[in-house]
């Protein structure tokens, strides 16, 4: 009873912050720069303009045009995959991609914000984790840029969703950047990487910022498989076609 009081008390306070921050400093669009929408640092022209990843692989969302929610593309219909399913909210085009890279790179955290109410709209429909896992960062990636771009990522949408979260995840060596790698590599890279710490749930999401070849969340996931956790799916912000 006093933990969901506290959690209550939290919201409500976030809430009012949220209202008075949006009477002293009015939603201005990222994108362009014009009025946002109530609430939201988006234009409605940029909000229509955006990338929206409707139709996608299940289990990979890989953008498959004209699928149903239960389609699976055809290297995940001939391999199976830690992650039950994966939700992306986006393609990684623009505008959405240039959001990131600020968000990411460039200490942009409203921009952060956005694409977490962006990311709650895309997942509202699926199925509920009993917590939120974030892909973390190792310590020393962390000290470099100062932030964990998934960990503030998933704090809005947990909030929204009123799921909580849960630093069961950690990456116990540093990995040289994905970006920089091809598909084998990024696999061989990340053996090893991550370790899971504690009491995990039977069923979690992972959440991260952009799923590329899926490597990431395929090596966080069979961890927490390895754990014990019995059921893994991902969401992100968007997904590289």
């Amino acid at each position: 009873m006093g933990i969901a009081v506290n959690y209550q008390m939290k919201d409500w306070v976030y809430r009012l912050g949220g209202r008075l921050s949006g009477l002293l400093f009015p939603p201005r669009c990222l994108v362009c720069a014009e009025p946002g929408l109530p609430g939201r640092d988006l234009c409605l022209a940029c909000s229509a303009g955006l990338p929206w990843l409707w139709a996608a692989c299940r289990r990979c969302a890989l953008p498959l045009p004209g699928a149903d929610a239960d389609a699976l593309c055809g290297p995940c219909q001939r391999s199976s995959s830690p992650l039950q399913t994966v939700r992306a909210a986006f393609v990684y085009s623009a505008p959405v991609d240039g959001l990131l890279l600020r968000f990411k790179f460039h200490h942009d955290l409203s921009a952060g914000r956005l694409l977490s109410a962006l990311l709650v709209d895309a997942v509202a429909s699926a199925e509920r984790p009993q917590a939120i896992v974030p892909v973390p960062l190792h310590l020393s990636r962390l000290r470099q840029r100062g932030y964990d771009q998934a960990w503030e990522l998933a704090k809005p949408v947990a909030r929204a969703l009123q799921l909580p979260m849960c630093r069961g995840l950690h990456r116990r060596r540093s990995t040289q950047p994905q970006s920089e790698l091809d598909a084998v590599q990024r696999r061989r890279n990340l053996r090893g990487a991550f370790t899971a710490v504690g009491q995990l749930p039977a069923h979690v999401v992972l959440l991260d910022d952009v799923m590329t070849t899926g490597a990431t969340l395929h090596a966080a996931a069979l961890t927490l498989h390895r754990a014990g956790v019995q059921r893994v799916d991902a969401w992100v912000c968007a997904r590289v076609p």
